[in-house]
């Protein structure tokens, strides 16, 4: 043990835990930001390139540092662990507050860049610091070889168990809440560790002022801890209008239900996307046109619609023997069967022995499947990302054709034909590259606006779709709103609102992700 805390390992150990922390921290960041901000992949892509960037400046700064490196070591160890274990409730709490971001912008307006990125731009700082000064405190215990490739491995080797602790420990069991605040002081453990046993080569006041700091910055993060949880949700009661009833952080996305009066609304993200006082605005014409198509609708498919709503459409219909729902995040589809607002909202569909429930990636599902459905319904959110715009891209349109019998029908909801036309008619015009002909449906939905779907068949035509809704027979299916009316106002589009060339919108592959492009230039202001 005495050889393994030799002074040499000691400050090795204390660059592993800045690798593990310092990364898992940048993690957290980027997480936050896309909640936040959108575009995960932007957001992942400048948080850790600015992180890098900082490193580098943090590396060429330590070269003005001459005198008592380990004392300065020891600090910036202090004030990396404070700020790895506020990370989340520095981005969390200030986003919450700041209210000037576009929720359909990919992205970033200023202030929320700025902050989140600062905290990126300072931990990558210190990161960059610490290196060059362990390297060069190390100096006098190993050659130059060994020192640099030594020093340089325990760093990284903390990064990749970093990664490896928050995708399998932290996000999953810890949430962003507190998982910082752990590796923080695994982090301040370790600088602790290293003033300990390398007290004798400290002055005396030098000694006495980084053991008060260490015990000053134990408690912060210890206080910091315990009351973050309520620091958080009183954050995030403030991001909506509305008083929060049900907050859950899962490894996928951050699930937040709000109540007023006796309506509720459910956000994923901090985006709306449904509420009880008019889910059936959205849920009875996204359903049952497609359902109507199908001759005699047997096994039917939702991919998304963990919220039940779909299903419950579905189960109205007396020839449906199965319905298998695919959504990725075990807690939404938990959330919808054993809430009691969401059992009662989807009429217990989720329960239903004829429901099949599966957690697990659509596109992947897709892929693998080899059972045939006749009907298809695709209830994704807003296609703000690459990852949810490739649910709607051509390979995942061509599968869903593949899987569909004969007289198959398919239906995804399609954003707004007004707020996003051409990421709208990019939809349509991908189904229809699928061979599918198409009709665009929409309905006011009046907790989220004009409202759009792209309706899909394999062996009818578009008019002979449209015709066959209109007469579509209802008086076996019991609705809330749908009707003969109805089904006709559906499928009836007056001139468009905004004009553009709609030849120049292009199909969305998995390789030309364009439909996240084209919404987020949407008529936002229009809404």
């Amino acid at each position: 043990m005495a050889n393994f805390l030799s002074k040499s390992n000691t400050l090795k150990l204390a660059l592993f835990a800045t690798g593990l922390s310092g990364i898992v921290a940048e993690y957290v960041l980027s997480t936050l930001a896309s909640y936040f901000l959108g575009n995960s992949v932007f957001q992942w892509t400048m948080t850790l390139s600015f992180m890098l960037f900082a490193m580098g400046l943090g590396s060429r700064f330590s070269k003005y540092i001459e005198h008592n490196l380990l004392e300065k070591f020891i600090i910036v160890e202090f004030i990396l662990s404070l700020l790895v274990s506020f990370s989340s409730i520095i981005a969390y709490s200030i986003s919450a507050f700041i209210s000037f971001k576009s929720e359909y912008s990919i992205y970033p307006l200023p202030l929320d860049g700025v902050i989140i990125y600062s905290t990126s731009i300072s931990i990558g700082f210190l990161i960059g610091l610490e290196i060059p000064l362990a390297t060069r405190l190390n100096d006098q215990f190993e050659s130059l070889k060994v020192n640099i490739s030594s020093v340089m491995e325990k760093d990284y080797f903390g990064s990749l168990f970093g990664g490896l602790f928050f995708a399998f420990i932290g996000l999953p069991f810890l949430g962003l809440t507190y998982t910082p605040f752990v590796l923080g002081f695994v982090n301040v453990f370790v600088a602790i560790l290293l003033l300990w046993r390398l007290d004798h080569l400290l002055e005396n006041k030098w000694s006495i002022k980084l053991k008060t700091s260490g015990v000053i910055v134990v408690s912060l993060i210890g206080i910091g801890m315990f009351f973050s949880n309520d620091i958080i949700n009183y954050g995030e009661q403030n991001l909506y209008k509305d008083k929060v009833v049900f907050q859950k952080q899962t490894p996928y996305q951050r699930l937040v239900v709000t109540q007023w009066k006796n309506d509720y609304w459910l956000y994923i993200n901090g985006h709306l996307q449904l509420s009880t006082f008019d889910e059936w605005l959205y849920h009875e014409p996204m359903a049952i046109p497609a359902l109507s198509l199908s001759p005699i609708p047997q096994d039917i498919l939702i991919l998304g619609g963990g919220d039940g709503c779909l299903a419950r459409e579905a189960l109205k219909f007396p020839s449906v023997k199965s319905i298998t729902l695919i959504d990725l995040d075990p807690e939404m589809t938990k959330l919808a069967k054993e809430n009691p607002i969401f059992n009662q909202l989807n009429g217990g569909a989720l329960k239903d022995p004829k429901v099949k429930v599966i957690n697990m990636d659509a596109f992947t599902y897709l892929e693998q499947e080899k059972q045939f459905f006749d009907v298809i319904m695709m209830d994704f959110p807003d296609p703000k990302s690459i990852e949810l715009g490739r649910l709607q891209s051509l390979e995942s349109f061509r599968l869903c054709h593949r899987m569909l019998r004969p007289n198959g029908v398919i239906v995804t909801q399609a954003g707004s034909p007004y707020y996003a036309s051409e990421a709208f008619y990019c939809i349509e015009k991908t189904m229809s590259a699928a061979n599918f002909s198409t009709i665009p449906l929409h309905n006011q939905i009046l907790t989220l606006g004009e409202w759009g779907w792209v309706l899909g068949a394999k062996n009818m035509t578009s008019d002979e779709m449209k015709s066959k809704i209109r007469h579509a027979d209802l008086s076996n299916i019991p609705t809330k709103w749908l009707n003969k009316e109805g089904l006709y106002s559906i499928t009836s589009f007056g001139k468009p609102i905004y004009e553009f060339d709609s030849t120049k919108v292009s199909v969305n592959t998995v390789h030309n992700p364009v439909l996240p492009t084209y919404y987020s230039k949407g008529n936002w202001d229009l809404f």
